[in-house]
């Protein structure tokens, strides 16, 4: 698999001011909003000129006014390795269907920006970039659905909102994955449907967890293999939360395998560092979880089905 090491070109982060933020001075905004920096970091970034407000240089205790524009420079800095290549398993002039690897990022954050599958696809289709319609997190493997036109993008993406207000035998969007768990569940099928929201996190500002106050969210489990301590289930999601199968099999008490950050109740871990000594976020990787089966309703107004095999500690054929 292709791993990749280089420094970026940097990247200038825009953002308006709206009328929450007004009032504020520059350093307090950013150090409350950007956490993942000290407030010392962020004076001496405001001071050396690369934070800009409506294009002009100004101090950190400049106040804002909504509507106005926030620039900020970030220099080049190196990127985390990832698996860069990915393997296109459909494309026609409306959609594209890959096989996304684990550790490749989809959108650029968290310090990735060129080392994220959007990155790739605008260098091979600088023009007319495909564009995903649904979410995999940076650790997850499997079936990821882009768009090719804006007509198209439209309509899966309709077609995806529409589907959660809809029954499971009416749906035309279908997708269901694989993940092995802690524990070993006591039925063959489960259904959970923890409400899902977002809670404080130290460094990010918030994360996704279970909260009694969240919006709907369902998971429909069968366990498919039983280990000593471990099991493979999979799981077909009605919803489409962020990390939502994570949070919901740890709200069960069977967090995934590996998961750095979803610990049993569906709470994240947040005050615990890693071995290297920084707190976790949802972008680590370790877990697995695997996209193995995708059912859309193609623009042209046939269905489409597409399976992608799964990593070994998945496959419960070979088991």
């Amino acid at each position: 698999m292709q791993f990749a090491k280089c420094v970026n070109n940097g990247w200038t982060y825009r953002e308006q001011i709206d009328q929450s933020a007004q009032g504020l001075t520059v350093l307090d905004y950013y150090t409350q909003r950007y956490r993942h920096s000290s407030r010392a970091e962020w004076a001496d970034r405001i001071q050396s000129g690369q934070v800009l407000l409506d294009e002009v240089a100004i101090t950190a205790e400049t106040r804002l006014l909504a509507g106005q524009q926030l620039s900020y420079r970030r220099s080049p800095w190196q990127e985390p390795d990832v698996p860069l290549t990915f393997e296109v398993l459909y494309e026609d002039a409306d959609l594209m269907v890959v096989a996304k690897p684990s550790g490749l990022p989809v959108l650029p954050g968290g310090g990735f920006l060129e080392h994220t599958l959007l990155w790739q696809l605008q260098q091979r289709y600088p023009a007319e970039t495909p564009l995903p319609i649904h979410r995999l997190g940076r650790g997850t493997s499997g079936l990821l659905l882009l768009a090719r036109s804006p007509a198209a993008r439209a309509y899966l993406s309709q077609q995806l909102r529409e589907n959660t207000l809809k029954p499971l035998h009416d749906r035309s969007m279908h997708k269901i994955y694989r993940a092995l768990v802690q524990g070993n569940p006591p039925d063959d099928r489960f259904t959970i449907t923890k409400p899902i929201d977002k809670q404080p996190h130290p460094v990010l500002g918030y994360v996704y967890a279970a909260s009694p106050q969240g919006a709907f969210a369902q998971s429909d489990c069968q366990v498919l293999r039983r280990d000593t301590q471990t099991a493979v289930v999979e799981v077909s999601i009605l919803t489409g939360r962020p990390h939502q199968i994570r949070i919901h099999l740890a709200a069960a008490g069977y967090p995934l395998v590996g998961d750095p950050l979803y610990a049993i109740g569906g709470q994240p871990i947040t005050c615990t560092p890693s071995d290297s000594g920084v707190l976790p976020v949802p972008g680590d990787c370790g877990y697995h979880l695997h996209a193995l089966h995708l059912t859309f309703v193609h623009p042209q107004g046939h269905s489409m089905t597409f399976t992608c095999p799964p990593p070994a500690l998945l496959n419960v054929e070979e088991s």
